[in-house]
């Protein structure tokens, strides 16, 4: 933490905050408050923007410790996907072209009005400091730009009738000036380009008017219910109970293995494991329309970058540094990363993809939070969908891959209910996603089992993937969509609740007896 760090917090006033009022008494409190954040990323550099955001002074000095703490967390998360940004594994030169082509190509996102957009973005609570330095910015690229085009049709000079040498000389001498001016802003306006790439690559997509307007999950809307909880003659155990009971889920060896949040599956847990992942990519392989791939588990920083994973969620990896390599979170990152920088004929549209892979994630920010049984696990099973579409067509897509994942849950007779999420509880690369939340008995509650999303252009714009509508078009976006088809190992815990007996025994959903060797009871 920041005092085990041993940042100068009390001193830092000494150049930090000098010429401010009560400068001695502000460094104190961004102490307090940044201990009480238990920041323990802020860095002395995200300090130093105190000294030039006035809204964080004024917050200092009038704010509760909560609000500022909450503020300094946003910043802190803010700088870490700048600082990444910086991270240069293809090389500085190679990563600053990466940079700077996907920057302008996803900045063509926000060509809308300023307010609209400012609007938009704070219902997703983007940080407006951020906000402001993309307008900022913006504007100031725009009026470079317009500068050099002026410049350059100076360079345009035409004569009435035939030029003296003097004249010659002149527009010689004229032209040597101009042309020493647009080096000039050119070499400028390389900074602020650059500049501008980055601030668009920390900005969310831009959701979609039919999402609810709110700050978190509390807005979320349910959209329909299916199914109705079983009634227990007993009260319910939770999968770790009966996991542990029937010998096929062991926590305490895959901590011994690994570390918290592991677990080893044995006997008919594997084999339920295996079940529901053969059960899931028939349905959608032979049912659905998605092609089946099988897929690197580690791809590069650039196949990251492509999904947005990077720099956005650079701390959830578990990442081989030294080789460029990071292990997947989702089968969604390899999927639709499969053709980046590729442009793609119109009638080859719409592609729909599959994959089961193993995914995995750090769970950062995570501490406290479903530490009991797998809920919240660092390596997990997960059968996932990509849709590739044109534009026009992206949102009837959604509706579709939705409904491919509720089939999964209605054929294995599982309760779940089906939420849109919120603009605040909306993932960055979203314009507009489902949730299905299955019941578990044992939680007494629903919980997350599938996300479906619409990314519109905000992914393809970053991997420049592109198609042509006819022959001969102009290439465009299209819009990426990935769900969870679904997340087996949450999948496993619906079935073991769901189905439980009275004698500790689970019963095998008809479906799944055929790729469980007809196993119809699970039991000691």
């Amino acid at each position: 933490m920041i005092g085990k760090a041993k940042l100068p917090l009390l001193r830092v006033h000494e150049r930090i905050f000098q010429g401010l009022p009560g400068a001695e008494r502000l460094a104190e409190r961004l102490g307090q408050i940044a201990r009480e954040a238990n920041a323990t990323h802020i860095s002395q550099a995200l300090i130093d923007r105190v000294h030039i955001d006035p809204s964080l002074q004024r917050m200092l000095a009038t704010e509760s410790a909560t609000d500022l703490a909450s503020r300094l967390v946003v910043l802190r998360d803010l700088q870490g996907k700048e600082s990444a940004l910086d991270l240069a594994p293809k090389g500085d030169a190679e990563w600053r072209e990466l940079i700077v082509d996907a920057g302008e190509r996803i900045r063509g996102k926000y060509h809308v009005d300023e307010e609209l957009l400012r609007v938009n973005l704070e219902a997703r609570n983007v940080d407006p400091t951020l906000i402001d330095r993309f307008l900022t910015t913006y504007r100031e690229h725009n009026q470079m730009a317009a500068q050099i085009a002026q410049l350059r049709s100076q360079q345009k000079v035409k004569f009435a009738g035939k030029p003296t040498p003097e004249q010659i000389q002149e527009v010689k001498r004229r032209g040597d000036e101009i042309k020493a001016e647009i080096a000039v802003h050119e070499g400028k306006m390389d900074e602020v380009r650059f500049t501008l790439a980055r601030l668009a690559l920390l900005l969310p997509n831009l959701i979609h008017e039919s999402v609810p307007r709110g700050a978190d999950e509390t807005a979320n809307q349910v959209v329909r219910s299916w199914g109705e909880p079983k009634t227990f003659l007993f009260a319910p155990q939770d999968h770790v109970a009966i996991g542990e009971g029937l010998g096929i889920l062991d926590f305490k060896r895959g901590a011994q293995l690994a570390q918290s949040r592991f677990v080893a599956h044995r006997g008919a847990g594997s084999l339920l494991e295996r079940a529901l992942i053969q059960f899931m990519l028939d349905i959608h392989t032979r049912e659905h329309g998605y092609t089946e791939w099988w897929l690197p588990v580690l791809v590069n920083s650039a196949t990251m970058f492509g999904t947005g994973q990077f720099p956005n969620f650079v701390e959830q990896m578990f990442s081989c540094s030294s080789d460029d390599l990071h292990l997947i979170p989702t089968a969604e990152v390899p999927l639709t990363n499969l053709h980046r920088g590729e442009i793609l004929e119109g009638e080859e549209l719409p592609k729909r993809y599959t994959a089961y892979t193993s995914c995995f994630r750090r769970e950062a920010g995570a501490a406290g939070k479903d530490v009991r049984g797998m809920i919240r696990v660092h390596q997990f099973d997960k059968v996932e969908m990509v849709s590739l579409t044109r534009p026009d067509e992206s949102y009837d897509e959604l509706e579709r891959m939705v409904g491919s994942a509720e089939d999964v849950l209605k054929r294995l007779d599982l309760p779940f209910r089906t939420v849109l999420l919120s603009s605040g509880d909306t993932g960055s690369a979203s314009a507009k996603t489902y949730d299905l939340e299955v019941w578990l008995p044992g939680q007494g509650k629903y919980r997350e089992i599938s996300s479906c999303s619409n990314c519109t252009d905000w992914q393809s714009r970053r991997m420049g993937t592109r198609f042509r509508a006819n022959k001969g078009a102009k290439p465009e976006y299209p819009h990426t969509l990935n769900g969870s088809g679904l997340a087996v190992g949450r999948t496993l815990v619906a079935v073991l609740e769901n189905y439980q007996q009275e004698d500790g025994s689970v019963s095998v959903p008809e479906v799944l007896r055929p790729y469980m060797n007809g196993l119809v009871i699970i039991k000691n």
